[in-house]
């Protein structure tokens, strides 16, 4: 192994992201939650949350200042344009915390650190990475853990799988790719030994 890796790990809901991400963290691979970030940058402290209050008005939070995930989420993705805007105002800010994060224990002396992302790629954050590990699944099994994991009946589910990428989007630009049909220890498995031969 180099004196120190950034992989990237991705793919679509339902996959089994999780699996690895634990997989790695439990052979000492330090994880930074792309979703996590993404909280953080909403916070009221963070600039990002003014720059969302500018572009997409004060009826965006609650009366505490926080934001109001949902009636965001019901301007932003009303059309394509201002789910753009929300992208262009987050997405970066979000790279640039996992980079932080990511800096800071490479120089604490971590050998390897993850982005568990699941926009990877729409954010840029690819960019930063030495390696990307894609997980897939096929969709009837996405289907079944997606309902079983978040308490949601098929139609829910299917609006999620429906939303992201394709498989395709991930095997073209991913640099190794898992098909995950089967039972979570052999991802585990698969997992560790790929990050031990790394």
């Amino acid at each position: 192994m180099t004196k120190h890796t950034l992989i990237g790990l991705t793919g679509p809901t339902g996959c089994g992201k999780s699996v690895v991400a634990d997989a790695w963290r439990a052979c000492g691979a330090e994880i930074i939650s792309a979703d996590e970030c993404a909280r953080a940058v909403v916070a009221p402290d963070h600039p990002c949350l003014s720059v969302l209050v500018e572009t997409f008005t004060d009826a965006i939070l609650h009366s505490d200042g926080t934001l109001n995930r949902a009636a965001l989420a019901a301007i932003a993705f009303a059309d394509p344009a201002k789910t753009q805007a929300l992208n262009a105002i987050t997405h970066p800010a979000i790279c640039r915390m996992m980079k932080e994060q990511a800096d800071a224990l490479f120089a604490a002396g971590c050998k390897v650190v993850v982005f568990d992302s699941p926009q990877l790629y729409e954010a840029g954050q690819d960019a930063l990475c030495d390696v990307v590990v894609a997980v897939l699944a096929d969709k009837d099994i996405r289907l079944q853990r997606i309902m079983a994991r978040d308490g949601i009946d098929a139609t829910a589910a299917l609006l999620r799988i429906g939303a992201q990428p394709t498989d395709e989007f991930y095997r073209e630009r991913a640099d190794v790719v898992w098909e995950n049909n089967g039972t979570p220890d052999a991802l585990q498995e698969t997992a560790k030994e790929w990050l031990t031969c790394l």
